[in-house]
């Protein structure tokens, strides 16, 4: 009986070894459930991309409309390559006008002003697709051309064809005591909001231009700026990975167009 006791205390001590392990080795294995929650099915659903940009730069905004066009929507202009707008980054904003007087002396004389303005969003995590960041833009810039302080007869209607989506926005304007007409023209194009406003009127006794006029070749104008857009490279491809003319911000709102 004295030598079973010592033996059964060295067979109880080894059994419990592999308990004690066993144990370990459960809190192993509940730690390291806890530490892949992150990688679940449902964590990785939270973490869902938006949808790419489409375009990752802009057009030279001077060069988006033909010669041959701002020769007969601008005659006499006085830079026939446009005056660019002023831009700390241009893979995300840009803009350029042109203006002229056409003086026909005795009969009076025509003045035009023609501006165009590009405004690119890139697609953000937290804001959403550059094409809805666009869209937004896209709906505050129209209510932005029917709010112009002094407009009158103000009018907006769809413009079929030009982009994927753009309103055309005419009104009155007297300045200088002559009567303006305007017509402003807002497409959106993927990511891309191209804004143009053209206007004129007759100086010194000449007849004003007819509001249908100056819309018809607003419209001319929109449709080669809005395809001057990826026309460079002929991309319609998401942007991922191309690179842009400048490193790309996140921008808000569109160019200023301003005469």
């Amino acid at each position: 009986m004295h030598r079973s006791a010592p033996r059964l205390s060295r067979i109880l001590a080894c059994a419990a070894v592999p308990v004690m392990l066993v144990v370990a080795g459960c809190s192993s294995d509940s730690d390291d459930t806890k530490g892949s929650g992150s990688d679940s099915p449902s964590a990785q659903k939270s973490q869902s991309s938006v949808e790419p940009a489409k375009f990752a730069a802009l057009p030279d905004a001077c060069a988006s409309i033909g010669k041959k066009t701002i020769e007969s929507l601008v005659p006499k202009t006085k830079n026939k390559g446009g005056t660019p707008g002023r831009s700390s980054d241009t893979a995300t904003r840009g803009s350029c006008s042109w203006n002229g007087l056409d003086d026909n002396g005795v009969k009076g004389s025509q003045y035009r002003w023609l501006d165009v303005g590009f405004t690119r969003f890139e697609s953000d995590q937290s804001l959403g697709s550059g094409a809805k960041r666009a869209a937004n833009d896209y709906t505050k810039q129209i209510a932005k051309a029917q709010a112009t302080e002094g407009a009158k007869k103000v009018s907006a209607a769809p413009a079929a064809g030009i982009g994927e989506q753009a309103t055309a926005v005419t009104y009155d304007l007297t300045k200088t005591s002559e009567d303006f007409k305007y017509a402003t023209i807002v497409a959106r194009t993927g990511n891309v909001v191209v804004t143009l406003t053209y206007n004129g009127a007759g100086y010194a006794g000449a007849k004003a231009p007819s509001a249908a006029d100056i819309l018809e070749d607003a419209r001319t104008a929109a449709k080669e700026a809005v395809a001057a857009v990826g026309a460079d490279t002929g991309d319609d491809a998401p942007a991922t990975g191309k690179p842009s003319a400048k490193p790309s911000g996140k921008a808000s709102g569109s160019a200023d167009t301003t005469s």
